[in-house]
């Protein structure tokens, strides 16, 4: 849905898929990893000026921290690794499109418009 819409959008000059590699320590671990985020884009805004993001589509549900229940489950505890992963490759992205002028965005189906 995403890659038609980069197709279809005139004012998307350039994209690609899961090409840019950024380094990240992932605290479940202690290692260096490496991310790929979903999407590059570079975009020319309506005052002509071009802008570059980086993408990332991920379910509403996953970007925020996993509620609290009764019993600690191995399904929550999955699922709190998995928000203290993806919380410590966005901050990579954001600090990789900080230095590099870029804007990382997070979108989920409240913004695509469909079920994730």
């Amino acid at each position: 849905m995403f890659m038609k819409y980069c197709d279809r959008e005139d004012n998307v000059i350039e994209w690609g898929s899961e090409e840019i590699i950024i380094p990240y320590r992932c605290p479940t671990d202690g290692r260096i990893h490496r991310y790929y985020p979903d999407f590059y884009l570079k975009v020319r805004d309506k005052d002509g000026s071009l802008k570059k993001y980086i993408v990332e589509v991920k379910p509403k549900k996953q970007t925020k921290p996993p509620a609290q229940p009764k019993r600690k489950t191995k399904k929550f505890m999955q699922e709190t690794f998995t928000f203290m992963k993806n919380t410590a490759k966005w901050k990579a992205a954001k600090n990789y499109c900080d230095d590099r002028r870029m804007e990382f965005l997070i979108l989920t189906e409240d913004h695509l418009g469909i079920s994730l």
